[in-house]
Formats: C-alpha cells, structure tokens, sequence
C-alpha cells in the first residue's frame, strides 16, 4: 500500500497516526527549502501543535533547486513518516503538517502568491547557509552572486531565497496581505538579523520606498535549531517497506533529540510551538553560539578528520580515541571557554550530551555528508571560537587541527589515493589552489587563508592563527591524519 490520506486509519501497528484531520486545516506558513531536516524539526513541531490545539497552521513547502521532494511528497498528499532511533528502540510517527510542495523553477508565479497570500502569516526558510547569497565573512549580500544580479532586473521570476522574500513582500506591500514574518531557521548567527539585512540591502537597491514598508510591517525573529537528521538511502527505504508493509517514498530517520529556540516576535501571529517543546525567548544568542562553536563546530571538526581517517559514520569515528579526545578538547577547552555564561544553561553537561548524540549507532550519519560547503560552515563554526580565544589568550589548537583537516579535505583525493566530490559553492577555486600548492602546505595554508570569504581580513595577519593552522597542515599533509592526531594528543591534550 502506498501512503496517502486513504491509508489514514488503516496503517500497520506501529506507526502513530496524526492526531486531527489534516484536511480540515488551512496553509498558514510556506517554507522554503523543504529538505530533510525541516521534515523533521519545523513540520513536527507544527504537527503536534495541530493535534493539540487547531489552528491553520499547515506548511506548503518550496523547493527552490530539486524537483525531489515534489515528486516524492505530491504522490502522497504531502504526507511521510518520521522514524526517531534511539537506545532504547525506534519510534515511527505520520506526519500530516505539510499540505504540499511547489518546485519553485517550475512556476514561481504560484510560489509567489502563496508567499503573498493574505492567510500566509509566516514565512520560514532552512535553504542552508550557501542559500541566502552571502558573503560569509562579512555577512553582507554577496551583489556579484549570480542568481542575485538575476533578481536584481528579473524580480518577477526570481531564482535566490532573497530575490523570492522581497518579490512576495513587495506583492503583499501592493495587495495590502498585510504583515508577514520571515523566519529563518538555519545555521547562522543572529539569523534573523541576517537575513533582514540582506533583504534590506537587495531593497534599498530595487525600491527604497518598499525597504521602509518592510521596516514596519515584517518582523525577523532570530532562532535556534538542533536535530540530527542523516540522509536516507535507498535501502533505508526498503527496509521501512519491508519492515511496516507500507511504501514510503519520503520516509525520514532521526534521533530523539531536538531543540527549538525561538525570540519570541512575530508580527502576525504563530502558533503555540511552545506547547510542543520550543522555547520562546527575549535573546537567542546565548543558546545560538553554544549550538554553533560547541555542536556544530566539534562535528565539522569530526567530520574533516574522519573522513580523512576512513571513517564512514560519525560515531564509528567517536570510537577512535584520538578523535574523541580532539572533539571533547575543542568543545571542553575552546569553544565552551569562548562563552559567556548563561543561567541555567550547564555547558559540561551540554557537552556530555552532544558526545552522547555523536555515539549514536542508529543513525548512521555520514561524516561526507556533514564534510560538505565547509567554505560556507568555517565563519560560522570555528571562527567565532578563535576570535574570542584569541583575545582571551585561550587555546585555539583543536578549532584550528579542524580547519587545517578542511585544507587537506578539499584537495578532492585520500591518504589512499581514492578521489572523492569535494561538494561546496567554492570547490572549483579551491581544486585549483589544492593541484597547484598541494605539494607545498606552507605555501598551500597561505593561498586558502586568502580566502577573504571564508577567513575574512584580521586572522590572515594573526601570527597565532596562521601558524597554529600552518603547523597542523604540515603535520596531516606530511605524515597523515592518524600521525597527527598522535601528535594533538601528545602535545596538546595531555600537556
């Protein structure tokens, strides 16, 4: 049986039903980015706030690049289910909160009148960090981008998140739809602040008149978010199909474990997510930088050193030991010494947990996959850490081991002379800096500091910095991840 709405009340044991009927609740939030993790963060939260207390508050998703979802989710009526792994078994539950998806490519005229919709009170976004067109060191709008110099004179069929907002805000500015809130849900420091300056700074170049109309009538909460979602393959879904009897074309896998930290202004109402477990706060920041120095941060580090390592899983990494100790030494000794403290918040304890998540066996969570649009993740994941470290004269050893295992990771080949797809925005120019410089780490450490992008201007002149990174690209380049590790143990850990 294929999953559709015929098959609600008749699904094998085990798989929990909504708790309401989806059909009898209107479209109230468009999402754009309709990926894997939203699926299962966002949209469950807003499924179980449905099943306890109404509303219309059901999502119509966008996919701005990949048809994939689309035509997954469209042949069954937007619903997919959502298998939690734990220690203590799996949990599979129906998700009923999305009521569709539009492929933005294929007709933006409709994306744009649902995002303009006078029912449609928020807009929310998780189309990754490389997905709002920026420049990741200054934060500012990246003008040269491509699809932004098309929206620039094509606004009418836009192809950037950016261009999409300010195409639809200026609609409902036109249409009188009324207030709107832009609600970014990804890994960016004060992401809502981010992302009204960029729609601000791609106004104020269009309509000067529309930036000020924005400037009252749309609120930009900022947020936080956590779950580990790994990609489902294949034989992932096979396996549901066998196990359940059901075929699920969309099903996704994560770990019990999810946080959902949101300031609390909206400007045309929300739904009670609180009532489903997120937090509501005056100020995100405290739990943002924790989640990006001390999570994020500690799994790109996993992720470079592992993959380089042979190692396929995150927690199959976890169980070297010499990685476990640069984890814990980055999140214990750098990024949680970069922190303010915050009541009521224990970072011991927070670490404890995230090294907890990283050993999860069930999830099978790629260190590939987590590798991936390092250029854009490195701003956002160690340098905020070393900046602070810097000035408190604290360590920046592990953040910067993380970094230099990045430099030897883009060169595209392993220890083992297997070649690999070095997937990131920036992967062309880094190729050509690897083939030219990688006999060189001294010479290779200097041309992708260069990277003003990335590193921005004031590390590059940091002698601390640039030698520290210098130091650990010499030793994995020449000797070997494995050997360096040694290394970082020895020297840094056990000192």
């Amino acid at each position: 049986m294929r999953l559709s709405r015929a098959a609600i009340g008749q699904l094998p044991e085990g798989i929990a039903e909504p708790g309401y009927n989806p059909t009898a609740h209107g479209v109230g939030i468009v999402h754009m980015g309709i990926g894997a993790f939203h699926r299962c963060h966002m949209a469950v939260y807003t499924d179980e706030v449905m099943a306890d207390t109404g509303g219309d508050w059901r999502i119509l998703g966008v996919s701005l690049r990949s048809p994939k979802v689309r035509d997954q989710l469209e042949a069954q009526d937007g619903l997919y289910t959502v298998i939690v792994r734990g220690a203590n078994g799996d949990h599979a539950k129906l998700i009923s909160s999305v009521a569709g998806v539009l492929w933005a490519p294929n007709d933006p005229q409709r994306v744009l009148e649902a995002m303009s919709a006078a029912s449609t009170k928020i807009i929310s976004l998780t189309v990754t960090e490389k997905g709002y067109c920026l420049d990741p060191a200054t934060g500012s709008l990246n003008s040269a981008h491509p699809d932004i110099q098309h929206d620039f004179v094509n606004l009418g069929a836009p192809k950037s998140a950016i261009g999409y907002l300010v195409a639809a805000l200026a609609r409902r500015r036109n249409s009188g739809s009324g207030p709107v809130t832009i609600l970014c849900c990804d890994n960016l420091s004060s992401n809502g602040k981010v992302v009204e300056g960029l729609v601000l700074e791609f106004t104020r170049q269009i309509d000067p008149d529309l930036a000020e109309w924005i400037g009252e009538n749309v609120a930009f909460p900022s947020t936080m978010v956590d779950r580990i979602v790994p990609a489902v393959e294949v034989e992932q879904v096979q396996a549901f199909s066998e196990e359940y009897g059901i075929e699920d074309a969309a099903v996704l896998q994560t770990e019990p474990f999810s946080q959902w930290v949101i300031e609390d202004c909206f400007a045309a109402g929300r739904p009670p997510w609180e009532t489903a477990g997120a937090t509501l706060v005056e100020d995100v920041a405290p739990f943002e930088d924790a989640k990006l120095r001390m999570l994020n941060g500690a799994h790109s580090a996993l992720a470079y050193i592992g993959y380089l390592s042979g190692y396929e899983y995150v927690h199959v990494a976890m169980r070297d030991e010499k990685i476990r100790k640069v984890v814990d030494y980055l999140m214990r000794m750098e990024a949680a010494k970069s922190l303010s403290p915050t009541e009521g918040f224990d970072l011991d304890t927070y670490r404890l947990d995230l090294q907890r998540r990283f050993d999860n066996p069930s999830l099978r969570h790629r260190t590939y996959q987590i590798a991936m649009d390092g250029s854009q993740k490195i701003p956002q994941r160690f340098l905020g850490t070393v900046r602070a470290q810097l000035t408190n004269g604290g360590s920046i050893s592990a953040c910067c081991f993380g970094i230099a295992a990045w430099m030897r990771y883009i060169s595209g080949r392993s220890e083992q002379g297997n070649d690999y797809i070095v997937q990131d925005p920036l992967a062309e120019r880094l190729a050509a800096v690897a083939r030219e410089h990688g006999h060189d780490p001294v010479a290779l450490t200097a041309k992708l500091l260069g990277f003003s992008e990335v590193f921005a201007t004031d590390l590059p002149q940091n002698p601390d910095f640039v030698n520290e990174v210098t130091h650990w690209v010499t030793s994995i380049s020449r000797e070997g991840v494995q050997h360096a590790l040694a290394e970082f143990v020895r020297d840094v850990c056990e000192t």
